[in-house]
C-alpha cells in the first residue's frame, strides 16, 4: 500500500484554532429507552494530531460514545464539542470536521470508488474534484479498481473503500471503529501504515480496537472504558510506565517441590512443575532489589541455569484494568 505523507498537501485538512481540543467531551451520560445506562459521566479532551485508541470489552459503551460525538445517537445528558462546535447547536459543522469508519461493511454495492466518493462529498457540499478522488484512492491502494463495482471487491478492499469515503469530505478527524476487525495480518499492517500517515497529514484519529496489539503499536494515547465509565486516559507510555509489571524467571537446574522457607516472604512463585522461579516487581520502582534476590537464592542453595526479564504489555495491562472494576 502507498502510504500517505505531509507532503501530500491536496489531502491536508485545515486545522481548527490552536489550542482548541479536536473533541471536547463534558460529562456525557447516555441511557436508552430500556432503561440500560451505556455511558456514565464521560469527560474526554482529544488533543489535535493525536492517534487516541478507546479500548473496552463488548458493551462497554465504545460504540455509544462514538455514535453520540458522530450525531447518530443523542445523549442524555452533557455536552460535546468538535472542532469548537457544538454536536447540538452546530451539528452541520461539526459533522463536517468528522470522518466515520464503521466496523459494518456498508457500501452502495453497485457503484464504483470514486462514485460512491463524489457522493460522500456531494452530501457535504463539496464538488467532485476529481484530482482529490484519484489521489485518495491511490494511496488506498485501490484506483485500479475504480471501474469496478463495490459488490466484486475482497473484504479487504471493501474495508479501503470505507476509509476513502470517511476521507472522502476532507474531514479533520477520524473515527475508525473496528478498522482491522476480519482482515488478515497483512493488511491489518497496511492499515496501522495508513493511520500514522494520515495523523502526519494532521488527521485526528479516534480508534476503537479488540486488538490491544494495535492500540499499542499506535496510540499516542489510551483510554479503557468499562460499563459505561471511563476507568482511565493516559499517555501509552506512561500508562505501561506507571501500570507495567516485569517479571524475572529463572530456570532452575533442578526442580523445587516447594520454595525453601529461607526464601519466603520474597514474593517468589514456583512455574513449569518447579522448574521456574518468578518473581514479579513494579516497574517504578526506583530499587527492584533483583541483586539481593538472586544473593538469597544463592545462599539458599538454589542453583539456576539461566534467567530472563519479560515486561507486560499493555494487553496485560488492559486485563488487570477491567478486572480491578469488575
Amino acid at each position: 500500500m502507498h502510504s500517505l505523507t505531509a507532503s501530500d498537501a491536496q489531502i491536508r485538512p485545515a486545522r481548527a484554532s490552536a489550542g482548541m481540543s479536536a473533541i471536547s467531551i463534558r460529562n456525557l451520560s447516555k441511557t436508552y429507552a430500556s432503561g440500560f445506562q451505556a455511558l456514565k459521566d464521560i469527560t474526554l479532551e482529544i488533543r489535535h494530531g493525536e492517534i487516541f485508541a478507546l479500548l473496552g470489552p463488548n458493551g462497554a459503551g465504545k460504540t455509544t460514545l462514538i455514535n453520540i460525538v458522530c450525531g447518530i445517537v443523542t445523549p442524555s445528558a452533557g455536552s460535546v464539542r468538535v472542532g469548537g462546535h457544538d454536536i447540538a447547536a452546530h451539528y452541520r459543522a461539526a459533522r463536517a470536521m468528522i470522518g466515520l469508519v464503521p466496523q459494518e461493511l456498508t457500501t452502495d454495492a453497485f457503484e464504483t470508488p470514486p462514485a460512491t466518493m463524489r457522493l460522500s462529498r456531494g452530501l457535504f457540499g463539496k464538488a467532485g474534484n476529481p484530482a482529490y478522488i484519484e489521489k485518495v484512492l491511490r494511496q488506498l491502494s485501490l484506483w485500479d479498481k475504480r471501474n469496478s463495482r463495490i459488490v466484486t471487491l475482497s473484504g479487504g478492499m471493501k474495508r479501503r473503500l470505507l476509509i476513502a469515503k470517511a476521507l472522502a469530505h476532507e474531514p479533520q478527524i477520524l473515527f475508525l471503529d473496528e478498522p482491522s476487525a476480519g482482515v488478515d495480518v497483512e493488511l491489518r499492517k497496511d492499515m496501522w501504515q495508513l493511520v500514522r500517515s494520515l495523523r502526519a497529514s494532521g488527521v485526528t484519529i479516534i480508534l476503537t480496537t479488540h486488538y490491544i496489539e494495535e492500540a499499542e503499536e499506535m496510540a499516542d494515547r489510551v483510554g479503557v472504558i468499562n460499563k459505561g465509565e471511563l476507568i482511565v486516559v493516559e499517555d501509552k507510555v506512561e500508562l505501561m510506565r506507571k501500570l507495567g509489571r516485569k517479571q524475572l524467571t529463572l530456570e532452575l537446574r533442578e526442580p523445587l517441590a516447594a520454595i525453601p522457607a529461607a526464601l519466603s516472604g520474597r514474593g517468589l512463585a514456583l512455574a513449569a512443575d518447579g522448574r521456574q522461579l518468578i518473581y514479579s516487581y513494579d516497574t517504578r520502582s526506583e530499587g527492584t532489589g533483583i541483586t539481593d534476590l538472586l544473593d538469597a537464592i544463592r545462599n539458599a542453595g538454589v542453583k539456576f541455569k539461566d534467567l530472563q526479564t519479560t515486561q507486560s504489555s499493555l494487553e496485560d495491562i488492559f486485563v488487570g484494568l477491567l478486572r480491578q472494576g469488575s
